[in-house]
């Protein structure tokens, strides 16, 4: 065994090749020192992607020494990723990516990881308008987990999506590239830079059923046979760099939809280490009393949705009154809080 492999991890207590659940478990030891929650589930889903080993197959080998070879390649992996989670460096941002409404969501140190809770936001949209025929403005969008899921799951016309870092929104764009570039029935797509100041991408597929050419290519037509044409629908995501609304082009809107920074000021130095110092607090920190993005998008939504049109808006949980009460005195009307998948008040909806 190579002793000074070992020693890059955290001193490992074994001398000689592990079994894979020794090696589980001395991370998760090292993780558990340093104060990590769920020390053994990180330790897993570290050990898992390192060595690229699944569940069942650990299981049935827990309790046999690692093949040489296997752990030449994959220890220096595991101890480095082990190294950076005891610093308290989010999982998901040492993994690259975070899982949400089913989809697969590249992230870094620029964006907000996709919280569960967030879910519930795109679940009320997806619930309220069955008619795809719309657009959809997603607003601090971060990774783009809420406009993407909408535009993939939803399958709207137009959705836009909004943010003032652009780091974020490069992070955004390789997510759109991955899940709304290449979802299901695609048959042609395009992207292109509109502008570099402000930043703006513009991306669109056409999906439905095409008649194959000779090369395997979809084409457009008729349904042969039939003499009807082809069922195609082009559908169009787009995101730019804009302070909320600095970048407005006049465009109305039929939905708004914002994740907004909504933590207090006072209360961001209480926030867990992996949260107040590894994700931004551009993404976090929404003034003293946590409403002050919120107040914004209430004061614009009537200007820039649709008579008719919703304000989606996730918010912290102590919140909700006050912000009911904004929206109400903004003139806005079927003004409703909804829980998270906790039960806790988390969403406000309200219409113009």
């Amino acid at each position: 065994m190579n002793r000074t492999v070992t020693a890059c991890l955290f001193e490992a207590p074994f001398e000689e090749l592990p079994t894979w659940q020794e090696m589980l478990d001395a991370g998760a030891g090292r993780l558990s020192e340093a104060g990590v929650a769920e020390a053994e589930l990180d330790a897993w889903y570290l050990l898992s992607d390192s060595f690229s080993i699944d569940r069942v197959h650990f299981l049935m080998d827990r309790n046999r020494t690692v093949h040489p070879g296997t752990f030449e390649k994959g220890w220096p992996v595991f101890a480095e990723r082990i190294g950076r989670r005891a610093l308290r460096i989010p999982l998901q941002q040492i993994l690259g990516c975070q899982e949400f409404m089913g989809l697969s969501f590249q992230v870094n140190d620029q964006v907000l990881i996709p919280r569960q809770d967030t879910e519930t936001l795109v679940e009320e949209i997806l619930k309220d308008c069955q008619n795809r025929d719309v657009e959809i403005l997603d607003l601090c969008t971060g990774s783009g987990c809420i406009g993407l899921s909408l535009a993939v799951l939803g399958r709207y016309r137009s959705v836009s999506a909004a943010d003032i870092s652009e780091g974020a929104l490069k992070i955004a764009l390789k997510n759109a590239r991955n899940l709304f570039m290449i979802q299901k029935n695609v048959i042609r797509s395009q992207s292109k830079k509109v502008s570099d100041q402000p930043w703006r991408m513009e991306l669109s597929v056409w999906t439905g059923e095409a008649e194959k050419g000779r090369n395997g290519a979809g084409i457009f037509g008729n349904r042969p046979g039939t003499g009807r044409p082809l069922e195609v629908e082009e559908r169009s995501f787009s995101l730019f760099q804009s302070d909320l609304f600095s970048s407005d082009d006049g465009r109305l809107y039929d939905v708004i939809v914002s994740n907004p920074p909504y933590i207090p000021t006072s209360v961001m130095g209480n926030l867990p280490h992996e949260v107040a110092d590894y994700e931004p607090a551009l993404a976090l920190d929404g003034g003293e009393d946590g409403l002050d993005i919120f107040r914004r998008l209430v004061n614009a939504a009537p200007h820039m949705l649709k008579p008719g049109g919703l304000l989606a808006c996730e918010l912290y949980e102590g919140h909700l009154d006050q912000a009911a009460s904004l929206c109400r005195a903004a003139g806005m009307r079927e003004v409703r809080v909804v829980n998270d998948l906790t039960n806790r008040p988390r969403i406000i909806l309200a219409r113009v």
